[in-house]
């Protein structure tokens, strides 16, 4: 296919907008799945992602669409997740792309993961369609959210397709504009191969299948390839694509989205954002952008039942083939036993990784309060990194300590400013700024620990304000927290200590252990003191 008649695009939005809804429309309209192999939400395959309503893992198809001139154009949809813990990933993939169809709910307006992911559209300079979707629901307003779409990007509003993907209603009009508003790629056809890796699944057959974007030059079949940033020789087992099941071709060739088969037994190995050349004559450069997944949330796991140790560990390993960005290690607790420390891209990712856990291997889990990554640094100048209160070193070889802070985007609607700055400050969160879109909604952007964040901010957040507001966030910078031991018949149990702000030590103390008074068996500590006699008073 040339390169002129091909279009590279990715379907962008806030959760429950529709994205997946008019990807199967698109399907549909293409003719990629006939009617009897269609189901609702056709690329979204795990059980978890039907069931939360979100894109968990990035999928990628390729249709062939006839346009009003009579050619026939290749589309790749790269469709990515829409949460704030995949950001990196989404990233990756609208770098494989030349334009991206932001969608919108008519009836919600942009939200802050609308804008979020607007913005790592617009960072890698693609052309953006915007797409007002749900005009069918009785709430609708797609003039008042064409307005706010219009003064946020500056695009006419003649320009923007007002579409419902349940009822069918603008799917010939996208097509339209794709072909039209995004521009082909503009690769290198006969220069060294480049090919961005922007995902990758574990094949029990072929191993590691690594989703690729041609940059420029091509794959195939029989040259031995090079992962630059992994510095690994992979052989091509198999070269396809997605239609939206894997078909083997020949070959790929600049522009082109495809998959390749390495053999390799881990994906670790197949990094996202890697580029992938030749052997021979390959190109001295990497594609710009990549660096590695870095855990943001830890977490201890631990099986309720102890003799379950070796069946949690061999589901982890399972289940790693699969997310390069879940990471593990052993520990022992004294009060929990055997199990493992954790690291996660976000409370999302733990969620959906503790209830893959406990569906598919049938494990029953305690997981301890998330936590985050703390550097120490020692008086003897020495810096460590600490992610469980049980490593952090006596408080007496402890100079600093300094926890990660997160800048917060809040949309919500004007009543409800008093609620969410209450909120923030009650976490130690400091406002930044404030900008009125309109004359009921509101954008707030904070600086907030991100230790104050994980712990049901999100769900406080969306209870005061009866769920209108939705929230963004990426890393800003770190300062100094404090702690706070777990100490229980004065010893410190590892599974009950927290790293909290100096500030926050007393509250946290006496909020925690009246309930554990009430919760643990007096018989398994020994008595500190004797009863008071008669008369005597008693201790406070």
């Amino acid at each position: 296919m040339k390169q002129s008649h091909i279009r590279n695009f990715s379907i962008i939005a806030h959760i429950d907008h529709g994205k997946s809804t008019l990807s199967d429309r698109l399907l549909e309209r293409t003719g990629t799945l006939t009617q009897r192999e269609m189901s609702e939400q056709v690329l979204d395959q795990m059980e978890l992602e039907r069931e939360k309503g979100i894109t968990i893992k990035a999928k990628a198809v390729r249709m062939d669409y006839r346009a009003a001139d009579g050619q026939v154009y290749e589309m790749n949809l790269i469709d990515t997740p829409g949460h704030v813990d995949f950001t990196y990933e989404v990233s990756r993939a609208l770098q494989a792309c030349e334009g991206a169809v932001l969608v919108v709910d008519a009836s919600q307006g942009i939200e802050a993961q609308t804008l979020a992911n607007l913005y790592l559209a617009l960072d890698n300079n693609l052309a953006v369609i915007p797409v007002i979707n749900k005009i069918d629901l009785p709430a609708a307003q797609p003039e008042k959210v064409a307005q706010e779409i219009e003064d946020l990007i500056g695009i006419d509003q003649g320009d923007i397709i007002l579409a419902s993907a349940k009822e069918g209603v603008g799917v010939d009009e996208l097509l339209a504009a794709i072909v039209a508003r995004i521009p082909h790629p503009q690769g290198d056809a006969d220069g060294p191969l480049r090919a961005l890796i922007f995902d990758s699944h574990y094949d029990p057959y072929k191993g590691v299948i690594a989703y690729v974007r041609v940059i420029d030059g091509a794959i195939r079949l029989g040259k031995p390839l090079y992962l630059m940033a992994g510095d690994q020789k992979v052989d091509a087992l198999e070269i396809g694509v997605f239609r939206p099941r894997m078909s083997a071709v020949q070959e790929l060739v600049a522009g082109e989205v495809g998959y390749v088969a390495t053999g390799l037994k881990s994906v670790r190995e197949v990094s996202v954002g890697d580029t992938v050349t030749t052997v021979e004559d390959g190109a001295e450069h990497p594609l710009p952008g990549y660096r590695p997944a870095k855990p943001m949330v830890f977490a201890g796991m631990y099986p309720v039942d102890s003799e379950q140790y070796y069946e949690l560990r061999d589901a982890l390993e399972k289940l790693k083939l699969n997310d390069a960005s879940l990471i593990y290690e052993p520990e022992s607790s004294a009060a929990l036993g055997f199990g493992f420390r954790c690291g996660f891209l976000g409370l999302l990712h733990l969620e959906i990784v503790q209830e893959r856990l406990e569906r598919e291997y049938d494990l029953n889990l305690l997981v301890t309060a998330p936590s985050v990554e703390y550097e120490v640094l020692k008086r003897n100048g020495e810096v460590i990194t600490v992610d469980n209160p049980a490593d952090l070193p006596d408080p007496t070889d402890i100079e600093a300590i300094e926890e990660p802070w997160m800048k917060l985007s809040i949309f919500t609607p004007a009543e409800y400013i008093g609620t969410v700055m209450e909120l923030v400050r009650n976490r130690r969160g400091v406002m930044e700024k404030m900008e009125y879109l309109d004359e009921s909604r509101v954008h707030m952007t904070f600086d907030m620990p991100l230790a104050e964040l994980i712990v049901d901010f999100y769900d406080q957040l969306k209870s005061r304000t009866r769920g209108y507001a939705s929230l963004d966030y990426h890393f800003a910078q770190e300062v100094e927290p404090g702690e706070d031991e777990g100490i229980l018949s004065q010893r410190t149990v590892d599974a009950a200590s927290l790293i909290v702000a100096r500030d926050r030590g007393l509250r946290e103390g006496v909020g925690s252990w009246p309930c554990m008074k009430l919760k643990l068996p007096r018989q398994l500590f020994p008595c500190l003191s004797r009863r008071p006699s008669a008369g005597a008073s008693s201790p406070a």
